[in-house]
């Protein structure tokens, strides 16, 4: 089994904390993606997505282009920030000042303001996606398109590393990382160019 994640590129508007606020991929941003694609498109079997349109709309759109199903994934989206969403750094520090240092640090334990989501909620969904990955797809190529949040858990989990590892992912937008799952060992996951 193959996994290829690949995180959304850089979205209208700025860095921001949308969480599950809608963005819109600038065109760079899609560029970035659509290359990515265009790398991996004569192998993958099956997309999967988080349902987010920044996620959703060219992961749908690549999986219609080669004739292969494209899965939109509630258990993929991005972790849900509360009174943090849609949000920059700038505006969350001026309104919960010192908050996000801490989460930056080691979000173990934390969870947003405003109902915001703890990060050991978001590992358990995403490790029942897993799972369910492993299960339904051990022998194809998957390409999962999803977000920062989201997919450096994901990375996490798999690795079986605690939560405080997730700070330590390098994932600038539309990075690409694979994994491949060889007769249930699980290697590290590396970047890719």
């Amino acid at each position: 089994m193959i996994v290829d994640i690949l995180r959304h590129g850089a979205l209208q508007g700025g860095v921001k904390y949308r969480g599950h606020v809608e963005g819109v991929l600038t065109q760079e941003g899609r560029q970035q993606m659509d290359a990515v694609w265009e790398q991996l498109k004569e192998e993958v079997d099956v997309v999967v997505a988080s349902p987010l349109q920044r996620c959703a709309l060219p992961a749908q759109a690549w999986a219609s282009e080669q004739g292969i199903p494209c899965l939109l994934d509630e258990r993929i989206k991005e972790m849900y920030y509360g009174a943090w969403e849609d949000k920059t750094h700038a505006e969350i520090e001026s309104e919960f000042p010192g908050m996000l240092a801490a989460w930056r640090q080691d979000p173990t334990g934390m969870q947003p303001p405003g109902g915001g989501e703890s990060p050991e909620t978001l590992r358990h969904r995403v490790a029942d996606f897993w799972q369910d990955m492993k299960q339904q797809y051990a022998h194809q190529h998957l390409l999962v398109v999803g977000h920062s949040g989201s997919l450096r858990m994901l990375v996490t989990h798999i690795e079986q590393r605690p939560i405080a590892h997730t700070r330590a992912i390098h994932m600038p937008y539309a990075s690409w990382k694979r994994l491949v799952v060889d007769g249930g060992a699980v290697d590290a996951f590396r970047d890719m160019h």
